[in-house]
């Protein structure tokens, strides 16, 4: 029954994709944002059990399927090594219910915002719902690189159909950095899928390279460039300092969904590969590039942060406060790598998955405001904003908490995710905790100050007559900031479900 859950959950959205596509008339809009919206509130409502259903106490992965159909000839899954196989642990249980949870929410963000092409738009965003869904729950290689291929191409289509003027640009910028570390990671693939005996089962290779490392079979060299492949297609997606460069572009350009989604979930995979795949099978590759992954990881949460000051454009700061917010997750991650104390590692690591959900939630909501402002001015340039408290009261006050949710106020989720990072960074290297440190108190001097220049202030001209949120956009924004402080208040039985996958990935690297 549990597996079922898991399945529909990710077989859901692709279903009403071509359900959408092959029997929706083109010209229907309404009907095109009425199934679309319905089909991603079925897929939560689906996703939601398997969170009460999982057993924290239990090791290793639950809900798991395994499908491998023969009688296909040269053409069957088997025949090469591959299946279709599923599973989930605790990291991966929470962030496929980040995803099922923020897909209905971006689509409530471009409610007024898609004109042209509506029902495209809104296959092209179950299509990637699909796709990411997979990434999270693939326990097969092979397949696990599908889905991440699969999410490159609705993404795409998102800015370069739907966004504004540089789309093209952007898209393109896009594509070639993601193509670039799809490649390399290809060629790392290839390399584990013979060294394991021509299999892509992550089951058996786990288990079988922590036996050809204790052989000698699988030496440091090997493991660093594999680790190293891995490494830079991950980094991108992150984005990891100095291959950031795409972000900025495709969230300017990207429409308020696809800017909800890339900053929410998408830049979470970035994360997710280094925990799945780089700490588990390469312990001695990531022992040899934590510290320079450290280090630009360090460099990402101060530059973004300062880069978010000096932007001025809205959608562009909160751009660059995500690569500072993930710059922190990466420290997170590798700081501990070797230290002294394994416990802090442990901590920083559930820090570091507990602040991409947190992260998710107030970024999201960020960018949805965002959208609103620019549904309404058809302006991001803060200079053009001003003094919008009084005309839109509601506008003001979700901004404001989504904003203190984003520089990690106490009683919010990014707080906990923040704290848990630092501390257990601390224990293993001051010096990385305190560029952390650095990285909150510049969050908070760039994020209070957008909220004075855009909502204080006298409101002038069209300003003045700034409309406020509407009962869609309310409906949107609203389950993204309860959700923030409700695990900034009850981050308990979250953690709960982390702990023991994360445990079980700090003991084997």
């Amino acid at each position: 029954m549990e597996h079922q859950l898991l399945l529909v959950t990710l077989f859901l959205p692709l279903v009403g994709a071509l359900f959408m596509a092959l029997f929706l008339p083109q010209e229907d809009e309404g009907a095109a944002r009425g199934a679309a919206l319905g089909i991603s509130l079925l897929t939560f409502a689906i996703s939601v059990p398997l969170f009460f259903l999982f057993d924290a106490q239990r090791p290793g992965y639950q809900f798991e399927l395994a499908w491998s159909p023969g009688g296909l000839g040269p053409f069957a899954l088997d025949s090469f090594g591959a299946s279709f196989k599923l599973g989930v642990d605790g990291i991966s249980l929470l962030l496929i219910l980040l995803t099922t949870f923020l897909v209905p929410v971006s689509l409530l963000a471009s409610w007024r915002g898609i004109a042209k092409h509506v029902k495209s738009f809104h296959v092209a965003v179950l299509l990637l719902e699909f796709a990411m869904v997979g990434v999270f729950a693939a326990r097969d290689l092979l397949l696990f690189f599908l889905f991440w291929e699969i999410m490159l191409v609705p993404m795409f289509l998102l800015i370069g159909v739907w966004g504004s003027e540089g789309r093209i640009r952007a898209a393109i910028k896009f594509f070639i950095y993601t193509a670039v570390g799809s490649l390399l990671m290809l060629a790392a693939l290839a390399y584990v899928y013979v060294a394991a005996g021509r299999t892509f089962d992550l089951d058996v290779i786990e288990p079988l390279f922590a036996e050809m490392r204790a052989d000698g079979l699988l030496g440091a060299r090997a493991q660093f460039w594999l680790c190293l492949a891995f490494a830079i297609a991950f980094a991108i997606k992150v984005p990891v300092f100095p291959v950031h460069t795409w972000l900025p572009h495709a969230h300017v350009q990207a429409p308020t969904a696809g800017s909800v989604i890339l900053a929410a979930v998408l830049l979470k995979m970035g994360g997710y590969g280094f925990l799945r795949f780089c700490l588990p099978l390469f312990p001695d590759g990531v022992a040899a590039l934590a510290g320079p992954l450290c280090v630009l990881g360090a460099i990402g949460v101060v530059y973004g942060a300062l880069m978010a000051i000096a932007q001025s454009d809205l959608k562009s700061l909160i751009a660059y406060s995500s690569i500072s917010h993930l710059g922190l997750v990466v420290v997170g991650i590798f700081a501990g790598v070797g230290g002294a104390v394994a416990a802090g590692h442990a901590r920083a690591v559930t820090g570091s998955v507990f602040q991409m959900i947190a992260h998710g939630l107030s970024t999201g909501a960020l960018f949805f405001l965002v959208g609103a402002i620019y549904d309404r001015r058809h302006t991001k340039k803060i200079a053009d904003l001003g003094g919008l408290a009084k005309p839109a009261p509601r506008m003001a006050t979700c901004f404001v908490v989504a904003s203190l949710a984003s520089i990690a106020l106490p009683g919010t989720a990014g707080f906990v995710g923040e704290i848990l990072i630092l501390m257990g960074v601390y224990e293993n290297s001051v010096a990385f905790a305190a560029l952390g440190a650095t990285g909150m108190v510049l969050g908070a001097v760039y994020m209070l100050w957008a909220v004075q220049r855009v909502f204080f202030g006298p409101a002038r001209g069209e300003n003045a007559r700034m409309e406020d949120l509407g009962g869609v956009e309310l409906a949107g924004l609203l389950p993204l900031l309860l959700a923030a402080v409700y695990l900034g208040l009850r981050p308990g039985p979250f953690l709960a479900l982390l702990e023991p996958a994360v445990n079980a990935l700090v003991q084997g690297s």
